[in-house]
Formats: C-alpha cells, sequence, structure tokens
C-alpha cells in the first residue's frame, strides 16, 4: 500500500487489538457459534454422575437396608 501526503503510511499499530479479538473468537468452537446454548439452560443442566461399570454387580451381596426418613 502506498502513502500519500493525505494519508500517512499505516504502521500497524491498531492491529494487535484486532488479532486479539480474532484470537478469542478462534477459541469459541464452532458449534458453540453456530448453535449456542442459552446461558439460562445451561444453569440448569445437571452434573453427570459416574457409574459402575457393565458387569461389576455382585448379584450375592445381600441387600441393603431402606434408611429410614
Amino acid at each position: 500500500m502506498t502513502s500519500t501526503p493525505d494519508a500517512p503510511e499505516h504502521d500497524g499499530s491498531d492491529l494487535a487489538e484486532l488479532r486479539a479479538e480474532i484470537d478469542e473468537l478462534k477459541a469459541i468452537p464452532h458449534e458453540e457459534i453456530v448453535n449456542p446454548l442459552p446461558h439460562s439452560l445451561e444453569e440448569r443442566e445437571p452434573a453427570a454422575e459416574p457409574t459402575d461399570a457393565i458387569g461389576s454387580e455382585d448379584w450375592n451381596a445381600p441387600d441393603e437396608e431402606p434408611a429410614d426418613s
């Protein structure tokens, strides 16, 4: 790009801020940009709980007593 007296040569000082914004946008997964999850729904999403592996149940163990409430 050439410079003229009316438009001096660009020094690129504003490009760092633009690059930071581009990097922030690149960090967002494509699916989140295309199909964002509403914040209120995200807060109500249940947390996953660990489960026992398939086949690890002990069928011969004595029954547990139900807790009195």
